[in-house]
């Protein structure tokens, strides 16, 4: 009988463990969708600012600003990686971390010196165990990003870039598509690139005038690009926790059914071998 105690405690540990995963299936499709709401959000904003900025924009007054300057031979580059501050959620950091490896692996050859800034502590502790100086870490922002946590993370790099000490700052963040594909992406926020096909041209009334207008929006342009990689990157995180939890639950209920029908093959042994035993004794009293 030991064998069967034994499957009867495997089986109360996993539907402990199913409990566990399911709720936490449960929490991350509730934490999804408010994320998700907020990158819906956050995108008609964005939109707008570049349809705005691709209006204005014109190779004259782009020599005027420093966010929009293109240095003839870059030097020095960041990268600044986003990643998640929890596990269990799939591989859904480990691609965001291959992807800016390949991305290091990319500008330095180019021949740019590159410093890498990481968000999340997944990102911290991987690069930390590999030995990767660090220019600068973020733990500190939550599940609900805001557009103040994107200006501390990106208006010394924008003074630094603006100052000529940085050529070009890269973002490396999950794309939110849908609850099931979050692919790592790298997008270059600086210098500034004014995007194209946003939209058709239209007749401006200017006030004031191009230059003061660009001087507010493209720093405005810069964070909200930021914010919009925090708030993706947290939606998500959330969408393949759900995923890699819900694989979990349904990896556990399997292994549920395997084990009560092993206990109860075992069970019904046990019991076919008792009766034999009585049988057998019984007959031999009788003999």
């Amino acid at each position: 009988m030991a064998k069967g105690r034994e499957l009867k405690g495997r089986i109360k540990s996993v539907e402990n463990t199913r409990k566990i995963t399911r709720t936490m299936e449960m929490v991350a499709t509730s934490k999804m969708k408010r994320a998700a709401d907020r990158v819906s959000a956050a995108r008609p904003y964005a939109h707008a600012l570049g349809e705005v900025l691709s209006q204005l924009y014109s190779p004259e007054l782009a020599e005027r600003f420093p966010l929009l300057r293109r240095p003839a031979q870059p030097k020095r580059a960041a990268l600044v990686l986003v990643t998640a501050n929890r596990g269990l959620c799939g591989a859904f950091n480990t691609n965001l971390i291959r992807e800016a490896r390949a991305r290091l692996t990319e500008l330095e050859g180019q021949g740019l010196t590159v410093e890498l800034h990481v968000v999340g502590r997944k990102g911290i502790g991987f690069f930390r165990y590999l030995g990767r100086e660090l220019a600068g870490t973020r733990a500190d922002l939550g599940d609900r990003p805001s557009a103040a946590d994107a200006a501390s993370l990106i208006d010394g790099l924008m003074a630094r870039y603006s100052a000529g000490e940085l050529d070009a700052v890269y973002l490396t963040y999950a794309k939110y598509r849908s609850a099931l594909s979050t692919p790592p992406a790298t997008e270059q926020v600086l210098p500034v690139v004014a995007p194209t096909g946003a939209g058709a041209a239209r007749d401006f009334i200017l006030s004031p005038s191009p230059d003061e207008i660009l001087e507010a929006l493209l720093p405005l342009y810069v964070r909200n690009t930021v914010y919009r990689a925090l708030v993706e990157t947290a939606a998500g995180e959330q969408g393949a926790r759900r995923t890699a939890m819900k694989n979990a639950t349904d990896n556990a209920t399997e292994m549920l059914q395997l084990l009560k029908r092993t206990y109860n093959s075992a069970r019904q042994a046990q019991i076919t071998q008792e009766i034999a035993e009585i049988v057998g004794g019984a007959q031999a009293l009788q003999g």
